[in-house]
């Protein structure tokens, strides 16, 4: 039998719940175990990249879980014979078992996040599940993957309507492919408890960003305006409305504080106030609303 591969630092414990198998030992080590807890089988090969991805976020994933679900690992190089009974055409292949036979599985090297969601699934978490759903549509969405975030995001307001997070999302993703009115009409589903939520709120800017952008103007010729005349603080302030709509956020800052710092009375305040709704729409959390607040305090209290 191989020996199970833990990694640097686990507990003795984990031996149990993540563990490499044979042929000879699969009906110990999934089928029979698999009546007292779900077991994971990570079907896989040495050769496969793919494979050298997800073994690790499963088994992170399974940790996590403290002993509510089980991973266990099979080489079909070394054993083919099950992957060829089940039918494991490619691998990465995962399959989960439950009282003794297969219940769900997947195939492909899945994000952490899209990992936890099957397992959490596979548990009955419904809340960690679109947890996990939240987590994935956040990240592809900050990576530029709107259709795989609108996706998400659509499936876990499916499994809860009343999601504030996920309508805040599902708008965003609107708001990336210019569909004002769609965002618009999501947001309008929020419950009114949740309406004043950070993250409704933070879609709600982001909206109201984009409809100033559609006026503002193209970002270039602005550009040009502000070198030609650096003190039309107006063009200036077009220009970061375009440049955020562009995604270039720091820019944009430098535009807005520079206003601030030579034209401070410029519009009745209206640099200092574009910026606090950048900073909501942009999150808390982002690198860029944390510089940006640090650089707006130290030009008004300097």
């Amino acid at each position: 039998m191989d020996t199970p591969i833990l990694s640097e630092g686990a507990a003795p414990a984990d031996a149990d719940l993540v563990k490499n198998t044979t042929t000879k030992d699969f009906m110990r080590d999934v089928i029979e175990a698999s009546r007292e807890v779900p077991v994971l089988v990570d079907f896989w090969a040495p050769w496969c990249g793919p494979c050298q991805q997800l073994t690790p976020v499963l088994e992170k994933a399974v940790r996590a879980a403290k002993g509510a679900v089980k991973l266990v690992k099979l080489n079909i190089d070394e054993h083919p014979q099950i992957p060829g009974q089940m039918g494991v055409q490619s691998i990465p292949a995962v399959f989960a078992f439950q009282d003794g036979r297969p219940v769900d599985g997947f195939m492909g090297a899945l994000p952490e996040s899209r990992v936890k969601s099957f397992i959490a699934r596979l548990l009955g978490d419904e809340s960690a599940d679109i947890a996990a759903d939240m987590e994935g549509a956040e990240a592809a969405l900050a990576a530029g993957d709107v259709n795989t975030a609108a996706q998400a995001f659509g499936e876990a307001l499916q499994k809860d309507a009343e999601n504030a997070r996920a309508a805040a999302g599902l708008a965003k993703c609107y708001i990336k492919t210019g569909d004002l009115t769609r965002a618009e009409q999501t947001l309008a589903l929020v419950p009114p408890a949740k309406a004043d939520s950070a993250p409704v709120a933070s879609a709600r800017a982001s909206l109201e960003l984009a409809r100033k952008a559609g006026s503002a103007g193209d970002a270039e010729t602005l550009r040009a305006k502000v070198a030609a005349n650096p003190g039309d603080s107006q063009s200036r302030f077009d220009l970061a409305l375009a440049l955020n709509a562009k995604g270039d956020r720091q820019s944009a800052l430098d535009e807005l504080l520079t206003i601030i710092a030579k034209d401070r009375a410029f519009n009745d305040d209206a640099a200092r106030k574009q910026l606090l709704q950048l900073f909501d729409a942009w999150g808390a959390n982002d690198p860029a609303t944390i510089s940006g607040r640090q650089r707006l305090s130290s030009l008004l209290f300097a």
